[in-house]
Formats: structure tokens, C-alpha cells, sequence
């Protein structure tokens, strides 16, 4: 339904970005929300059922397409445009609408802002050519990039990169898209890369050479004492860069790799599972943490669930696009399959298996916190982290006996080399082993 005032208010718009899903028509000159139930009592609830006037239903108000990705000019920003992802389509296109450059999250208005630039248009036009709806006609003299200000990049924190490197950052990205590289991976490697043109701020990228490659490295190791993961994210980036975006792999030949450190990951046992579990009285808490334990998922992967990836019949449960971009199947477990019964009946989910409060799926944040404050009611392990859980759920497998390679399976590991790292964890059999000190006589 279109929302208009009758007269010029200022605190209008203020009041109406409360409405779910309400956003701003250019053509229209209007405010457009879904026309439902919770719509009007939002209306009620801000302006007053008595300063309400409702259109005649023959007047065919403008309505959100379900299957449509909105895209309207922002009610605002003269260089932005709002972009709405109905919930259906979340699963779908969130990490396409995630790899627009320059985007951000309002989380009031539940909506993306992007720049309204030609590169924009472009990859609309590219990556989501059925789906996107515009409500507007884009002009002619838009910009071709965007002068959005660069996000600061981690771990440590630093001004905005200059404009003229921001070039060579953007084609990284764009190579990066075209190879199909998750959201996440392409935010880690421009962060990366932009730290290090940074580093050389007079020098043009593709004309740093190797030597100041290696110099880099040797700085981000002795002054910002990084760590042996961070540094190949770098390297990563940086061979990236060099070989693809600039064709001078020989730049990149031979660069050393540094040896990653051989840790025993934390392990929980099974009575601190238990103390865990019972330490948490909320239903839709202990159903995300049981079934994390459950089936050795990561975290990313319990948010990822839909309500049709459990799969009971099959005592399955389906895990779409995980690390890799692989999808596998793990156990569903009969106690796990009861609580989500009970959970399911109660809170009722409609596209996530784990909702948030306004429907979109649960966040990763929520999770950790969920973990931390049942760690610290049952008092176990103080070092243990979600991703304890799913090594706890490994190791526990392997102790009953359970063949590695169905663990490897289970896990999602390409390699069985990973997996292996559980042989060194395991208590079965060391109770039996004796010391030969207590052969000794002293």
C-alpha cells in the first residue's frame, strides 16, 4: 500500500521507517509497506486510527513483488539506493546483494544502501537480471564509482585507503566475483590487500616488486606480530593481485609460506556437554547449541538452516553451501529431532530453522553469546568456544569407536588429513597404559 501525509510533516519520515518493510518510491512520491495486518497496526500504532484514511480498494495501490529484489532510490541520500530482499529470496541472492561494492547494512529500514553509480547498474544488470525490480529510471549522469569512504580494515585500524589505490582494490574484487569466492573471503582479501598498498602509499601496485613484497611480510611479522593464518590470508591476496588482476605472477613465484603451528584443539567431555546443556533454561537456545554438538556443525552452519534441511525421515540433516562451497549430509540425532519438535510447535519458523526477532535468521553473534553465558552458569572449560562443540562431537565419535573416515564424512573434510588431529585428542585406551616409572623402585 502507498503511505503519504496529507500535509508536509518533518517528523514523518522519522515515524514511518518504523513500519516492516516500508520504503520510499521516487515516481510515486510515496512511501510503499506490504498490505497486511501488522502494516496497519504499525500505522495505528504511530499516527493514530483517527488520522488514518485508507484508499479505496479499486485504486490498486503499488505492492512489494514476493519474487522480486527491490532496488529504489534512497528517501534520503541523493547517491544512494535501498535495496530490499524479500525473505524467500534471502537464501538465495543475499550473498550476491552482499558482493555490490560499497554496500551497507541499515538495520532500521532492514534494508541494503548502495551506491547509485554505473558499476552498480552493471552488476545488477549482470548478477540478478530476472530478479532485480528498479522503481525508478536511473539517470545518465550518475557516477561511474562510488566515493562512498572505504570501510577500516582489520586487525589493526587505519585511515581510509587514497582514492587513485581504491582502483586496484576494486579490480581485485571483481576478479574475485568472477571466480565465485564467497562474500567473506572477498572482504578478508581486501582488507588484506589494502593494508598493503597502503604500506607503499607512493607506489603504484602493480609496480611493486618482489623484494617489497617480501619487506612486508618481514614488517607485518616482527611489528604487528600477526599470525601464521593471517599471514597466508595476505599472501593469498597479495598472489592474487599480482597473477590475475596485473599478470606478473612472476612476482608471486616461490614466495615462502609460513609453517602452521600444530595445536590440539579444546575438547569438551561428555559430562561437560551435559552441564552445558542443562545450564541453559531457554528451549530455542539449547535446541542451537544441542544441535551444533549433535552433528558437528560449524556455527555458520546451524544459522545457515532452513526449516527443509532437517530431514527426519532420513534421521538427516542437510547442509547447503558450507565451508567450500560444499554441500554434505549429517546425523540428525532422536533426542535432538524431539526438542526441535517442541521448538518448531512454539516459535514457528518460517524460513529459518533459527530466526531472529524480525524473521531474518539467527545471528552468529547470538550464538556466541547464547555459549558464553551457558559456559559460565556450568562452569566448564573457560577456554571453550562454539567451535568447541563440533571438535567435542568429533572426538566423542571417534572414543566410541566410530570409523575415521565416517567422521571425515560427517565433517566435511576434503582431506582425512584434518580429521586426523582427533587420534591425538582421544582418552580411549590411555587408562590402560601404564607409566614405566611405576615399574621403578626409589
Amino acid at each position: 500500500m502507498a503511505v503519504r501525509p496529507e500535509s508536509f510533516d518533518t517528523s514523518f519520515p522519522m515515524l514511518i521507517r518504523q513500519v516492516p518493510r516500508a520504503w520510499w518510491n521516487p515516481d510515486l512520491h510515496a512511501w510503499i509497506a506490504p498490505r497486511e495486518g501488522r502494516t496497519v497496526e504499525a500505522l495505528k500504532r504511530l499516527f493514530g486510527t483517527e488520522n488514518l484514511v485508507f484508499e479505496k480498494e479499486h485504486e490498486a495501490p503499488a505492492e512489494i513483488p514476493a519474487d522480486k529484489i527491490i532496488i529504489s532510490r534512497h528517501a534520503d541520500k541523493s547517491d544512494t539506493l535501498s535495496i530490499f530482499v524479500p525473505p524467500l529470496l534471502v537464501p538465495q541472492h543475499l550473498a550476491t546483494v552482499k558482493n555490490i561494492h560499497g554496500r551497507r547494512w541499515n538495520a532500521t529500514q532492514k534494508t541494503w544502501e548502495v551506491p547509485y553509480t554505473k558499476l552498480t547498474l552493471r552488476f545488477l544488470a549482470q548478477y540478478l537480471p530476472e530478479t532485480a525490480h528498479l522503481t525508478f529510471t536511473p539517470d545518465d549522469n550518475i557516477p561511474e564509482q562510488s566515493a562512498f569512504p572505504v570501510r577500516q580494515a582489520l586487525p589493526w585500524k587505519e585511515g581510509p585507503v587514497p582514492a587513485k589505490y581504491e582502483a586496484a582494490v576494486t579490480a581485485l574484487e571483481e576478479v574475485l566475483m568472477l571466480k565465485r569466492y564467497s562474500w567473506r573471503t572477498i572482504k578478508a582479501y581486501k582488507n588484506c590487500f589494502r593494508q598493503f598498498i597502503r604500506h607503499y602509499d607512493e607506489i603504484k601496485p602493480s609496480t611493486i616488486t618482489r623484494r617489497q613484497i617480501d619487506e612486508y611480510l618481514l614488517y607485518c611479522i616482527r611489528e604487528k606480530r600477526i599470525t601464521e593464518s593471517y599471514q597466508n590470508q595476505i599472501l593469498s591476496a597479495i598472489k592474487m593481485f599480482f597473477a590475475e588482476v596485473v599478470k606478473q605472477e612472476h612476482k608471486v613465484i616461490g614466495l615462502f609460506q609460513p609453517k602452521r603451528p600444530q595445536k590440539i584443539p579444546q575438547v569438551l567431555t561428555e559430562e561437560e556437554v551435559v552441564k552445558l546443556l542443562t545450564a541453559i533454561d531457554n528451549l530455542k537456545h539449547r535446541c542451537i547449541l544441542a544441535l551444533i554438538y549433535s552433528a558437528g556443525l560449524r556455527l555458520g552452519e546451524v544459522t545457515n538452516l532452513r526449516i527443509g534441511d532437517i530431514q527426519p525421515e532420513g534421521r538427516r540433516i542437510f547442509i547447503r553451501a558450507a565451508k567450500g562451497k560444499k554441500d554434505r549430509c549429517s546425523i540428525l540425532s532422536e533426542r535432538v529431532w524431539g526438542l526441535l519438535k517442541e521448538y518448531m510447535s512454539i516459535y514457528q519458523p518460517v524460513v529459518w530453522l533459527f530466526e531472529g526477532q524480525t524473521g531474518d535468521k539467527y545471528s552468529d553473534r547470538s550464538v556466541q553469546a547464547i555459549f558464553s553465558a551457558a559456559r559460565e552458569r556450568s562452569k566448564i572449560n573457560p577456554l571453550a568456544t562454539v567451535h568447541t562443540l563440533r571438535h567435542s562431537f568429533a572426538t566423542h565419535l571417534l572414543e566410541k569407536g566410530v570409523d575415521l573416515r565416517y567422521i571425515q564424512d560427517l565433517l566435511g573434510h576434503e582431506s582425512s588429513k584434518p580429521t586426523e588431529i582427533y587420534t591425538q585428542i582421544t582418552r580411549k585406551g590411555l587408562d590402560k597404559i601404564k607409566s614405566p616409572l611405576d615399574d621403578l623402585t626409589f
